[in-house]
């Protein structure tokens, strides 16, 4: 959809976007709070109920984060490999320039100059550089990580000897842990129980950064409407924005530019 009656509204996410951020944040409270539940024995479900919950919402947060989004960061750009590891790197990758902005937020945080912009739009290419705060670029790495670490180990809780495709792979597991665990004075199943239950504290502290530290600031919630319900951003919104690569005509403000979809070549805004 065209935003002909605000030309500088354009497309944040796209609908399988917010459904992927949706869903795994559905899944991620869901797993929380059930598996919180299983371990401290919390009376507001039964273990039976709390178990098959945690058991289903499993798939569902893996399939999301390992088949959705990467598929969806790998649709969202035109053109061959290179042009698409290039979108990657520019969007979701830690840089010299996201270090330099976060340096800047922080120098903001003791009072000591403008909040840089974060959101970095190409009006000639008609597509985002960067949409993501520095520090989410940092937090979205150690998540894959923990997701998968997470994976791993509440494997063997679920079945000591789980088998896929006839690999033992909770042995595999198991035998890892065993290199490890008599350091500790563990077994290798209580460094895997130990290991399940710090990644989800890790989860837990990530939710509270993500929802409270980071976007507590009235500003920031143009893009919760956006990544729950419109998938737009209204550009002329100049909080932490920026818009690069356009030359504007003389005494024509930003709001007259061209529109663009994400995925549209470029536009000549002197021709409009």
């Amino acid at each position: 959809m065209r935003g002909k009656n605000n030309p500088m509204v354009v497309e944040r996410y796209t609908v399988l976007d917010r459904v992927a951020h949706t869903t795994h944040a559905f899944a991620m409270v869901v797993l929380i709070l059930t598996g919180l539940k299983i371990y401290m024995g919390w009376d507001f479900m039964s273990f039976h109920n709390a178990r098959a919950l945690h058991m289903i919402m499993v798939p569902v947060l893996l399939a999301v984060n390992w088949i959705l989004i990467p598929y969806n960061i790998f649709s969202a750009s035109e053109g061959g490999v290179q042009a698409k590891m290039e979108h990657f790197m520019d969007t979701y990758i830690f840089s010299l320039e996201d270090a330099m902005r976060l340096k800047a937020i922080m120098l903001n945080f003791f009072g000591k100059g403008d909040y840089p912009a974060f959101t970095i739009y190409d009006e000639v290419e008609g597509h985002y550089k960067t949409k993501l705060h520095p520090l989410m670029k940092i937090l979205i790495v150690l998540e894959g990580t923990a997701i998968l670490v997470i994976a791993v180990s509440g494997i063997v809780l679920y079945k000591l000897d789980w088998v896929l495709f006839g690999l033992p792979v909770g042995s595999w597991i198991l035998s890892a842990g065993d290199l490890m665990a008599p350091f500790l004075g563990m077994s290798s199943l209580q460094l895997m129980r130990a290991i399940h239950l710090l990644m989800t504290y890790w989860f837990v502290f990530e939710l509270v950064v993500h929802i409270g530290i980071l976007e507590f600031d009235p500003h920031v919630w143009k893009y919760y409407r956006a990544i729950f319900w419109s998938g737009k951003e209204n550009l002329a919104d100049r909080h932490f924005v920026d818009i690069v690569g356009h030359e504007p005509r003389n005494n024509v403000p930003d709001r007259e530019l061209v529109w663009h979809d994400s995925s549209e070549k470029v536009l000549d805004a002197a021709k409009e």
